[in-house]
């Protein structure tokens, strides 16, 4: 589907003349007039943006969006002016990249924070190019999932190239996303020279920031970037090994031997090359194992400390823990039980009026149109002086369930089950 097609979707009256001319016209006095202008092209743009997943806009490229044969909205530029003071969109400029050092993007700030109020009123260049900020959103949280799909761990280091990979391929893409993650804390840059510098970006995938840079972190980069390099170069071996087999079969069907032998002898020294790297990057991808297994084997260790000191801090012991604990659950399956109750007396008393109707009929049928008309307000009667007791009963239960707690534990408990056992058994004398 095109922009055209989508704007004809979204607007079906996009080519009435009046209306066109009522939308294209520039804005005048007072913002409640052309509020209800500036709602319209401001939710077309960001429905555009969202629908092809364009978190990155140019003004210049949005009128071509509009163009009517050669017409384009007067009123577009004050459209993308409010929305950049609103929020809506901000300059990809004003974002602090994560790439430079914190000296610069501290001064990136400052410098953004001053400037700002001094340039909002002038006019936008039809050349910036502005980040649509929900569509950004969006385009975090896809590809936030994209790695919590193939990462176990509450965060995870991906090399510059996989991550570039993952947004999309767009190298501007992928920097302003980056930089919006880094403000949100989600994300951290990291890089280390061995050899080459090695870029790499730090993404929590748990709703908890990234946590700081370690000197392990730089190491797992390496690692990673050592898999991606090995993976490369098996993609290459198998490509030439490829090569070698169909250069040596067309050679051995045309019957020169000689050159069949020598791409038979290039296509095992391809082979034991790919035997090697294979060896190589299963080491590599072993050690990248164990450094994510010791990672949550740590987490685990950190969350048992943390548990006993909060028990050694408030005087329990292991024991008196798994009392409450046994407690607690008892509570619960009492809980359980009278809502079990609860849930059945309604069903149990619409038993009880078909049993009394079915008895009602057969009564009719023996005596034959006798006047037997007269017990039936009686029985009513009953019933409903029943479903009313049982009410009363069923608030007595459950005000004495809402008094228990869990400190008193069985004590507590026992009392409720012999109330429990009484009320019972007086409903069902007075049902007999």
């Amino acid at each position: 589907m095109s922009i055209r097609e989508f704007i004809l979707q979204e607007v079906p009256d996009w080519d009435d003349e009046l209306l066109a001319r009522a939308r294209f016209k520039a804005f005048s006095g007072q913002r409640s007039d052309w509020q209800p202008i500036f709602l319209f092209w401001r939710d077309l743009i960001i429905n555009i943006a969202r629908h092809f997943r364009l978190p990155l806009l140019r003004p210049s490229q949005v009128k071509d969006w509009f163009n009517r044969g050669g017409l384009t909205p007067l009123c577009l530029d004050h459209v993308l002016l409010v929305m950049y003071n609103e929020g809506d969109i901000v300059p990809s400029e004003q974002l602090v990249d994560p790439t430079t050092g914190q000296l610069s993007q501290i001064f990136r700030k400052v410098r953004n924070l001053i400037v700002r109020p001094i340039t909002t009123p002038q006019p936008i260049n039809a050349q910036d190019v502005f980040v649509v900020m929900s569509v950004m959103k969006d385009k975090a949280t896809q590809v936030v999932n994209l790695l919590s799909q193939t990462h176990w761990t509450c965060s995870c280091i991906v090399t510059m190239g996989k991550f570039r990979e993952i947004c999309g391929g767009r190298t501007d893409e992928s920097s302003a996303l980056l930089s919006f993650l880094s403000s949100q804390g989600k994300a951290r840059h990291l890089s280390v020279k061995r050899g080459d510098i090695i870029q790499g970006v730090k993404v929590s995938l748990s709703e908890s920031p990234v946590s700081s840079i370690s000197s392990l972190d730089y190491d797992v980069l390496h690692l990673i970037w050592t898999t991606e390099k090995l993976e490369q170069q098996l993609l290459v071996i198998d490509q030439r090994c490829e090569r070698s087999r169909k250069s040596a079969i067309a050679s051995m069907n045309s019957g020169n031997k000689n050159v069949a032998l020598r791409h038979m002898r290039a296509l095992k020294l391809a082979n034991d090359s790919r035997e090697k790297c294979t060896t190589f990057l299963n080491r590599v991808e072993e050690v990248l194992t164990v450094i994510g297994n010791a990672e949550s084997t740590k987490k685990v260790t950190e969350a048992i400390q943390i548990g006993a000191e909060v028990i050694k801090s408030n005087k329990m012991s292991v024991e008196e823990v798994q009392h409450s604990l046994e407690e607690l659950e008892e509570s619960i399956d009492l809980q359980k039980q009278v809502e079990n109750a609860l849930e059945s007396t309604p069903l149990y008393t619409s038993v009880e009026d078909e049993d009394i109707e079915e008895e009602f009929s057969k009564l009719e049928l023996e005596f034959g149109g006798e006047d037997i008309h007269q017990p039936i307000p009686k029985v009513v009667a009953n019933s409903t002086v029943e479903e009313t007791e049982g009410s009363e009963s069923t608030e007595s239960l459950t005000d004495l369930f809402s008094n228990l707690k869990v400190a008193d534990g069985s004590s507590s408990s026992a009392a409720y089950e012999n109330v429990a056992a009484k009320e019972t058994k007086t409903l069902e004398l007075e049902a007999a």
